[in-house]
């Protein structure tokens, strides 16, 4: 670096540290838009590993099947289907259709999930924080989760109000970690308390519920008491053999197909296409949220470019005299080049580091578990230096294209 390029950036940061204040507002909406795009885009990729990592637990034989209409929840979506799944159900599958699939020639095992509507008490009163599950004894297998305690909804016991629950659901509504024998009120029925799962990492499948919450009861006397109008937002099943499971898939689809009439009214997907149909979701959404974030970038550069260009308004005597003795344009335009760069480097840092605080934020308060690569921080540097050299070209040719004679009449 030759003693003049030096001096050029000694200008640049003494300028920059000159007006902290100022330098910190101009950098402002660089520092916002590389921290929302950063953490937007680690928030996805976080999202896509954590249910890959549900996928590779529950094995790529799993086989799902769930209403054709499920729809993204949103402002509009309640109900017990959201807390369980993160959609809005507006068709269902019928005990008929879970009756079809554990018939289907090669499958070692199914379950049925069916959300039961109505409130729960046990012995604190009623239990807001949690919902009801019916399903069958064939569960934790599919799942493969393991009970602390008890036992599963076992065949022998299908018919007898029994209830299973999750770790949260337990302490909230006996404050005991193994309430075995106790008894729970559902639909003015009395339900015993015959086992405890242990603590569930992760919602099959869904980022936005937590089973540890839920109340599991045999799927017959959920239906049973709420009239057959509980709906089932998905079946699991599970091949004898994993080679056949695309097979096994398929025919689960053809029967499915006959008590619907050929009508497309549920989705079978297989564990991969699981995670293929997520990943695909995922993206989007991530492309989308991350392209507006992106727009604070360029307002971050707007933002530059105005500051700087009030920059060469002051400076413009400062200019001329520098004019008069020796400054070439190519001179006066570097300087003020690095200036605007500077800013966007600067911003670009300090966005970087707000995103590894959103980071840490997100892992401490929620179950969420953002990936910061180090390709995205690569770019989100690359595009602020970009943004910094760009916006600050047109002041720094403003500033190079000033007559040092007027410049120097200016007050």
């Amino acid at each position: 670096m030759t003693s003049l390029s030096r001096g050029h950036l000694k200008a640049g940061i003494d300028s920059v540290r000159s007006a902290k204040l100022r330098s910190f507002w101009t950098c402002l909406g660089v520092i916002i838009g590389v921290a929302s795009v950063i953490s937007v885009v680690a928030i996805g990729e976080g999202i896509k590993q954590q249910i890959g990592g549900q996928i590779h637990h529950l094995g790529n034989n799993l086989i799902t099947i769930r209403p054709a209409g499920e729809l993204q929840s949103g402002a509009g979506a309640s109900g017990n289907a959201n807390l369980l799944s993160g959609f809005s159900i507006s068709g269902s599958l019928t005990a008929n259709d879970a009756t079809t699939v554990s018939q289907t020639p090669g499958l070692a095992a199914s379950a049925p999930l069916t959300i039961a509507g109505g409130s729960v008490s046990g012995d604190d009163g009623i239990y807001h924080g949690g919902f009801v599950i019916g399903t069958t004894a064939d569960l934790p297998s599919l799942l493969n989760q393991s009970l602390a305690n008890g036992v599963f909804l076992e065949s022998g016991l299908s018919n007898n109000n029994v209830a299973v629950l999750g770790q949260q659901a337990a302490n909230a509504m006996f404050n005991e970690d193994v309430p075995l024998g106790h008894s729970l009120t559902y639909h003015g029925q009395q339900f015993v308390v015959q086992g405890i799962f242990n603590q569930f990492t992760t919602t099959p499948l869904s980022q936005q519920a937590d089973l540890n919450n839920a109340i599991f009861i045999p799927n017959d006397i959920a239906e049973s008491l709420t009239n057959n109008t509980a709906p089932t937002y998905e079946i699991l099943a599970r091949p004898t053999n994993a080679k056949q499971t695309a097979a096994v898939a398929k025919q689960i689809e053809a029967e499915l197909g006959k008590n619907h009439g050929g009508q497309s009214g549920f989705n079978v997907l297989t564990g991969n296409q699981n995670l293929s149909s997520n990943d695909n979701i995922l993206e989007l959404l991530t492309r989308l949220i991350a392209g507006v974030a992106a727009i604070s970038l360029l307002v971050g550069g707007i933002g530059i470019m105005n500051v700087m260009l009030v920059s060469v308004a002051e400076r413009t005597r400062e200019i001329g005299i520098r004019k008069a003795v020796g400054a070439t344009n190519r001179q006066i335009l570097s300087q003020f080049v690095i200036e605007a760069t500077l800013l966007g480097v600067v911003g670009g840092v300090l966005g970087i580091a707000l995103a590894f605080l959103i980071d840490l934020g997100l892992r401490l308060a929620t179950n969420l578990v953002p990936n910061i690569s180090w390709q995205i921080v690569a770019i989100a540097s690359g595009v602020s230096l970009l943004i910094g050299i760009v916006f600050g070209t047109i002041p720094a040719i403003q500033a190079a294209r000033k007559n040092p004679i007027e410049a120097l009449r200016s007050d």
